[in-house]
């Protein structure tokens, strides 16, 4: 597993603003989206291109575009949602698929209640959505059921991780995989109810609201 956190003064400051309870929805959702899209630049800089010629005003030349099939993005249902725009935003043509999720309240296993993706993932570049890394059991679940379908290379994008969850990732995800996660920062722990300490609440509520 290859992690990446990412250094930068910019970084800080949003991921403080973030973090603040008496930050808005609508000020949250918004750095969201400007976090997500400093990570992506650096999640997508091994994308595959291939040659491009083209015409200039000046001259002919050979550039480079993304090559096919195009990256997946897959935002784990709810919270990764909130995550889609800033990814879309730097990669417009990268094709979007949805993956849900949830613990077993009985069983402790995660349960997949739905998911809108190809059957085929062979040959794509994968990226996962989702705003927290916790105890990394999502995110294990969600790389695995990537994989069944054939994908080799998956990239989790996340806004803050848990070093509990980051250990239980190097030691649960099929090394197969060129598994690769992006963060903004890593926290100091799960309290006794698994949320990231010092963190930024539930990721979901603070978005969209909280449901009753």
């Amino acid at each position: 597993m290859e992690l990446h956190v990412l250094q930068h003064p910019l970084v800080e400051h949003k991921l403080t603003v973030l973090r603040n309870k008496n930050t808005p929805s609508n000020t949250f959702r918004e750095l969201v989206s400007e976090l997500v899209m400093l990570e992506a630049y650096e999640a997508t800089r091994n994308l595959a291109i291939s040659d491009y010629p083209i015409e200039t005003p000046v001259a002919s030349m050979v550039g480079k575009k993304l090559s096919t099939p195009r990256p997946m993005v897959v935002p784990v249902l709810r919270a990764g949602l909130g995550m889609l725009d800033g990814m879309t935003r730097l990669v417009p043509t990268a094709e979007v698929g949805f993956l849900g999720m949830k613990r077993d309240e009985n069983t402790l296993d995660i349960v997949t209640y739905a998911n809108r993706l190809p059957e085929d993932l062979s040959g794509r570049q994968c990226f996962l959505l989702d705003p927290m890394l916790a105890t990394g059991g999502t995110l294990i679940a969600a790389t695995h059921y990537l994989a069944e379908r054939g994908a080799k290379d998956v990239t989790a994008i996340n806004i803050i991780a848990a070093p509990e969850g980051l250990d239980r990732l190097r030691e649960e995800i099929d090394p197969s995989i060129d598994f690769k996660v992006v963060v903004c920062a890593v926290d100091e722990k799960l309290n006794e109810k698994s949320y990231i300490v010092p963190g930024l609440g539930d990721a979901g509520d603070r978005l969209y609201g909280v449901i009753d």
